[in-house]
């Protein structure tokens, strides 16, 4: 997942193509099957909490997302679960949810130490007694960034049925103080131009995350490397975290 503040309605509705369930939609489906009320921080089109909703789960389902044309996507999928805009900054909750989320790499655009203390104290307090955060972020001893070159072209097909091509481009030539900066690009054969994205991502590693996590009052029970639930080594692509309020 990138940074979606950027997003308006004709990318919104290209992100469910270049975001197909997988392992990772898996993984997270079982937690919220398991769990009464659930928040999603970051929750884009909503895929999950739709997904949820649609074979049948029957407690409270909240997203959270800072783009609009994000939750303009997810309310037509599911207007039965309360889609919120925002993030964690100007929306809070006190102990009302079992789980909280979030999926698609979102941790990584929380680019300072406080933007990271605050999502995850922010968290804490959503969270009842006892509760769960999962969250997933990309293994920086994995340098994933390498693999994000122009020459990397996905092709997804819009609703009206253009074929729209994107690639990336990672910008400085890689990390910087733990963070990627890069470029996504989309284009089409009738666009007057390509339309371009610039992001920045923080890789964090166990360590500094576990700190983190630690700071905001949150012990990690669980930590894997892959969705198959893996050893986190060197070599894992992800740092799958669940985590729980700490006493």
């Amino acid at each position: 997942m990138v940074d979606h503040s950027f997003v308006d309605l004709s990318l919104a509705a290209l992100y469910d193509g270049l975001n197909s369930w997988g392992p990772s939609d898996e993984f997270y489906l079982r937690l919220v099957r398991q769990a009464d009320a659930v928040l999603d921080v970051g929750c884009g089109t909503g895929q999950l909490l739709r997904r949820a909703r649609a074979e049948g789960h029957r407690g409270r389902l909240v997203g959270l997302d800072p783009a609009a044309a994000m939750l303009v996507q997810a309310r037509e999928g599911s207007t039965d679960v309360e889609w919120v805009l925002g993030d964690t900054r100007v929306r809070s909750w006190d102990g009302e949810f079992d789980l909280a989320v979030m999926t698609g790499h979102a941790f990584q655009v929380l680019l300072g130490d406080e933007d990271v203390l605050q999502c995850l104290r922010a968290v804490r307090r959503a969270l009842k007694p006892g509760g769960r955060f999962a969250f997933d972020t990309r293994n920086p001893a994995a340098r994933p960034w390498e693999r994000w070159t122009p020459d990397r072209v996905r092709e997804v097909t819009a609703p009206d049925g253009a074929a729209v091509r994107v690639w990336h481009e990672v910008q400085d030539g890689g990390p910087r103080d733990g963070r990627v900066r890069f470029s996504e690009t989309y284009d089409s054969d009738g666009w007057p131009a390509p339309r371009v994205s610039h992001t920045v991502l923080r890789f964090l590693d166990a360590g500094e995350l576990g700190a983190f996590l630690t700071a905001a009052g949150l012990t990690v029970v669980e930590q894997y490397g892959d969705w198959d639930g893996g050893p986190l080594t060197p070599a894992a692509p992800e740092i799958v975290t669940v985590a729980t309020p700490a006493g």
